[in-house]
């Protein structure tokens, strides 16, 4: 009884204690309507990042009573999202996205709970570590191979050929697709889904989100479009979930099948309704959570290597006095090519893929640094700051691989940016070995391969200017730049290697 009485007065005392602490500071609000005038409806990171300047690495808008809280700290988003994920690895219910679109089955949108500890639980299986992924490195290698042999027969249509190198490989190893060398229908498909996906889950991007209740209104009603949107990209994403999974089974019924990530899983027992649908959306969220995001850092390497071609000279450098010039750079290389490696870490540092990530959402009350953060806040990881924050990066701004290289006097390097900007927690991507690996070889490849240079213009250069899209995944807006064979041997050397 004793014990109970004091339980009770330790309780009290917390809750008491709770109720006199105050959510992060941040802009001021309106009544009622709180900071919905405040929220961005582009590049939000910026305006995250200028927040975090101006109220410190932890602040919080509260919109039409719903609290928001942004990090600006890679040490505060560690110590929150990975040190307390059992409190902070839910996800808000997204209405534009998740309930009109149909994504709240996806992994990336699912609740964390039983069925996507399921999802996890499958993608462990077969790519869940470097190791798991090395059964797919042929694969990789193949389509790296293809990619480069349209990028040397036309230079011109960069992004096009990232896109169908990507979507190629993520098809092959999700289904066991082989892509048509122009304009696959399935390419095409995750392009537009995940497309689509970003623009829907841009924080502020629809008014829906913020007041759930207007989903509920006809169509017809004025600022009521998003219905008419939220259907074309619900059939969208309904035919990239439901065709090459049906292909796959087509397949398989035909004893055609190769091995993939869903015919493994379809086959390895009998299955029931639930488990069958897991199968099916956990290879969506692998065939569209791996290709844009991939894409996007490929390119943005091409625009890195056009605007620093002293990066690009050392790393063919090493390419040549590693791997020699009589044969491609394989996976098999990569431990003695530590800039090489250094290089790929740079790419997924300079430019943010997903610069806000997708919010967290906390399934308790806690206190964190002195400030309350309610049951039921959405956390935003202000992403595109950690990478650039100079307290975690010297120099952020400049594209320096040798950030990453222990020093000749034996100096630590910078944080590792993987760790960062694949996500936190248990809600870290698991495609994080996929798409490392993907990158690396592409991009080893294509130096070793292609001159990549800045476009000339009546005899003078043409200077890229890095711009990012708006959106949950961002990527570089198109850039000029003059792609050629590094020697006369390189065709001689791709076609070889498809050969073999």
């Amino acid at each position: 009884m004793i014990l109970a009485c004091v339980g009770l007065f330790i309780a009290r005392a917390l809750l008491f204690k709770r109720s006199q602490l105050s959510l992060p500071p941040g802009p001021t609000g309106l009544p009622l309507i709180g900071n919905i005038l405040d929220m961005p409806s582009t590049r939000e990171w910026l305006t995250f990042a200028r927040w975090g300047e101006k109220y410190g690495d932890i602040c919080s808008v509260t919109v039409l009573g719903q609290p928001l809280v942004i990090i600006n700290s890679a040490r505060i988003a560690t110590d929150m999202l990975d040190k307390k994920s059992a409190i902070y690895s839910d996800r808000p219910t997204l209405q534009m996205a998740g309930e009109l679109v149909g994504w709240k089955n996806s992994l990336v949108l699912l609740p964390y709970g039983d069925r996507f500890r399921r999802y996890r639980r499958l993608f462990h299986r077969l790519i869940g570590s470097a190791t798991a992924m090395k059964q797919f490195h042929p694969v990789e290698e193949t389509e790296t191979l293809r990619f480069l042999r349209t990028v040397l027969n036309n230079p011109d249509d960069l992004s096009a050929h990232i896109r169908r190198a990507v979507g190629a490989t993520v098809l092959r190893i999700t289904y066991g697709y082989e892509a048509q060398e122009f304009k696959d229908p399935f390419v095409q498909l995750a392009d537009q889904a995940t497309e689509q996906f970003s623009l829907a889950t841009a924080p502020g991007g629809f008014l829906v989100d913020l007041i759930p209740a207007l989903r509920h209104i006809p169509p017809w009603f004025p600022g009521a479009s998003f219905h008419n949107k939220a259907r074309s990209w619900a059939s969208t994403l309904c035919d990239m979930v439901g065709r090459p999974f049906d292909f796959v089974k087509q397949q398989m019924a035909a004893g055609t099948a190769p091995t993939s990530f869903t015919s493994s899983l379809l086959g390895s027992k009998m299955l029931n309704q639930q488990e069958e649908l897991d199968i099916r959306w956990s290879a969506a969220s692998l065939y569209s959570g791996a290709s844009d995001t991939t894409v996007s850092a490929i390119y943005s390497f091409f625009l890195a290597m056009t605007l620093y071609p002293d990066v690009a000279k050392r790393a063919r450098v090493e390419l040549d006095e590693v791997v020699g010039t009589d044969r491609l750079p394989s996976f098999e290389d990569r431990e003695s090519l530590p800039y090489m490696n250094a290089l790929i870490k740079e790419v997924f540092r300079w430019y943010t893929v997903v610069p806000t990530a997708v919010p967290h959402c906390s399934t308790k009350d806690d206190v964190h640094e002195g400030f309350y953060i309610p049951k039921g806040s959405l956390i935003i990881p202000n992403i595109w700051k950690f990478m650039h924050d100079p307290r975690t990066y010297r120099k952020p701004d400049e594209f320096r691989p040798e950030r990453f290289l222990v020093s000749d006097n034996g100096g630590a390097t910078e944080q590792d940016p993987r760790d960062l900007c694949f996500g936190f927690g248990r809600r870290v991507c698991p495609g994080i070995h996929f798409a490392d690996a993907l990158v690396f070889i592409v991009c080893a490849m294509s130096l070793a391969t292609l001159d990549i240079e800045k476009t000339l213009v009546d005899g003078r250069p043409v200077e890229p200017v890095l711009e990012y899209s708006t959106g949950t995944i961002s990527r570089p807006k198109p850039f000029r730049s003059s792609i050629k064979p590094r020697n006369a041997r390189v065709m001689a050397l791709v076609e070889e290697a498809l050969r073999i």
